[in-house]
């Protein structure tokens, strides 16, 4: 073939990629559509049982708990487990079912090593994470919840590499049994027990080996720790999240060599916040080498319990889901969160639908669990009763979101949060919660999608870091007519034109120390200086008041609006909304709308013809409702 040639395809290969790229981002699997229940699997018995219950209860993706790798005594020996894990996935596939099973990232528990002479820490005591001072990474009874009384719990460094290689070969003998997936819990740097907070472990002689081969930098002498404006910390934060980014991929691919359609799934608290720098684990990374992400999301010092949620909690976590679905470039979203623990001015069912309509109205999956661990439920029927309803609807939520045309672009910049989380997270988070209550279209935006960002304006709020390609790709939006607004801390470098808008103060951070001042007394007219700055949306407009978050996009060509109602809701006081009466949604052309409230049947509502639009009058809005048209 001539270079002619060959630079015609390779220039055709390049203006196809968007389209390739769009055609499979429409590809879903099971992933996209689990609804979550969890067991444990303790003998091969238990199969059988487990995937008829998560059948009556509507389940689908069940989670087992069966970990090879995080016990000492399966790591070491893992012929009984394994056989446990190909019954369950040969009952689930029998009855149409998937599964996927639990195991630990870099923990060990070995059961009494108190009254045995091996155990991981005995044996290996080298593998071990350790704090600077060297004391390594070992707890007992009471230091966890899971840990019992005689247990060894271990931290592992992902440098020791004889562990590493056991590791990868139960990875691989997991994936042989024809599981659907491997659920990896918590891969962390162990820096979220006591006394370790404020390590930024590990100095285990591996890790500090690794690092000093990739920068030249001997880890424990030459960083001052904690200090973000010092570059060689820096420099160990980088690393410390391409680490824990490395060791998933590993998982990924060496699953994939034994079972290409295996999915590998890690479990991760941290969110957009402060913490998945110190526990090195970063959604924002991790997405790009697994096929989706289980959130144990807390919103950054929110509660975990939603019967416990203040009205901002809410909002603050749908910013939390909205940024993953960005992160996720079109991979699903799994949300492992809690409802309820007892509060006996809430009851269970209330506390349940909340958190199911939060998250599915944002496009995340959902997982059902009672009190504070990943199995049962707070009330059976009405996992089932909520199960049923999503899958009968699974496609109105689930299917690919699209931003629609004159959505508003949010920049989320990993490296800003990095270096400067306490100062960038609330002008983050407050602007796109500024974009919510006012029922603006709107679209995070990250390093990896801003080059295909085509929306009107894109929002730079206190973003503080910037590499010289996105520089670049900011240049080049501004000079095909988009605009950018940038507030607070400015790193763009561009030069003042009538294509940048700036505002020396950050309105996403003013409005975010409002709302937690004083939430039910904010309201986005507080900041109509900069709403007034951003493009006029022509495309759809929504009426509703502050307490309803929007979320809007377009799903197989047409607009959705997706309303979730958190009017009069108190923390463990009162979980049942008041109603939102008086949502009108404006949309530009004619026809019939659609109105979908949650756990209810779609209706078809008939709009009010104005020139060139349809303006729709929609019914009381309980927890949340979908609109398309």
């Amino acid at each position: 073939m001539s270079r002619r040639i060959l630079a015609i395809f390779a220039l055709a290969i390049f203006y196809l990629l968007p389209t390739l790229a769009a055609q499979s981002s429409k590809e879903q699997d099971w992933t996209h559509y689990v609804r979550i229940g969890a067991w444990s699997l303790h003998s091969r018995e238990d199969a059988s049982r487990i995937v008829r219950e998560a059948t009556a209860s509507h389940v689908s993706g069940i989670e087992v708990d069966n970990d090879i790798p995080g016990r000492y005594e399966s790591f070491l020996q893992p012929e009984e487990k394994l056989a446990e894990i190909r019954a369950v996935a040969t009952e689930a596939h029998q009855a149409g079912n998937h599964a996927y099973v639990y195991i630990a990232g870099l923990e060990c528990i070995t059961a009494n090593a108190n009254q045995t002479p091996h155990s991981l820490a005995k044996d290996h005591p080298d593998w071990l994470q350790r704090k600077i001072a060297g004391e390594p990474a070992v707890f007992g009874g009471g230091s966890a919840f899971w840990i019992a009384k005689g247990d060894e719990d271990v931290w592992i460094s992902p440098y020791a590499l004889e562990w590493r290689k056991t590791y990868m070969e139960r990875v691989r003998q997991i994936a042989t049994t024809g599981i659907d997936g491997i659920y990896v819990d918590i891969p962390y740097w162990m820096t979220h027990f006591d006394g370790w907070e404020d390590s930024w472990a590990s100095f285990d002689d591996f890790t500090v080996g690794a690092f000093k081969k990739q920068t030249g930098l001997d880890a424990k002498h030459d960083l001052k720790l904690g200090d973000f404006s010092d570059a060689n910390f820096r420099k160990w934060v980088d690393f410390r999240i391409q680490t824990i980014t490395d060791f998933m991929a590993e998982i990924s691919s060496t699953a994939k060599s034994a079972n290409p359609k295996i999915k590998i799934i890690p479990e991760i608290y941290p969110g957009i916040e402060e913490e998945a720098v110190r526990v090195g684990a970063d959604v924002y990374s991790l997405y790009s080498v697994n096929d989706g992400i289980a959130h144990e999301y807390e919103f950054g010092g929110g509660d975990h319990m939603a019967a416990s949620r203040t009205p901002l909690d809410w909002f603050r976590y749908q910013v939390g889901i909205a940024s993953f679905r960005a992160f996720a470039e079109g991979k699903p979203t799994w949300i492992l969160n809690y409802s309820w623990d007892g509060n006996k001015r809430i009851a269970p069912q209330d506390a349940m639908e909340n958190l199911f309509v939060s998250e599915i109205m944002a496009g995340a999956n959902v997982w059902d669990a009672q009190g504070h661990v990943m199995s049962g439920s707070n009330d059976l029927e009405v996992r089932k009763h909520v199960f049923s309803w999503i899958a009968a609807n699974e496609k109105t939520f689930y299917r690919p979101r699209d931003p629609v045309n004159d959505a508003i672009g949010v920049y989320f910049s990993p490296a800003t949060r990095n270096y400067f989380a306490r100062e960038y997270l609330p002008s983050y988070w407050g602007t796109v919660v500024l974009l919510m209550q006012n029922h603006l279209a709107y679209q995070i935006v990250t390093p990896r999608t801003l080059a295909q960002f085509h929306g009107p304006a894109l929002v730079l709020s206190d973003v503080r870091v910037l590499g010289e390609l996105e520089r670049q790709a900011l240049q080049k939006f501004t000079e095909g007519g988009g605009k950018l607004i940038v507030t607070g801390e400015d790193a763009t470098r561009t030069k003042q034109n009538e294509r940048v808008a700036r505002f020396a103060e950050s309105p996403g951070k003013a409005y975010a120390q409002a709302l937690e001042k004083d939430f039910s007394g904010t309201n986005p007219s507080q900041q109509s200086s900069f709403l007034d700055a951003l493009p006029v949306q022509g495309e759809v407009k929504v009426q509703a008041s502050p307490a309803v978050a929007t979320h809007i996009a377009r799903i197989d060509g047409k607009v959705h609006v997706f309303l979730v109602n958190f009017k009069g809701l108190r923390a463990g006081e009162n979980a049942r909304q008041e109603a939102e009466i008086g949502v009108q949604i404006t949309m530009k052309g004619h026809g019939v709308g659609h109105f979908l409230p949650f756990l209810g049947e779609m209706r078809e509502i008939q709009g009010k013809v104005v020139g060139a639009n349809t303006v729709f009058k929609l019914p009381p809005i309980f927890r949340g409702a979908a609109f398309w048209f």
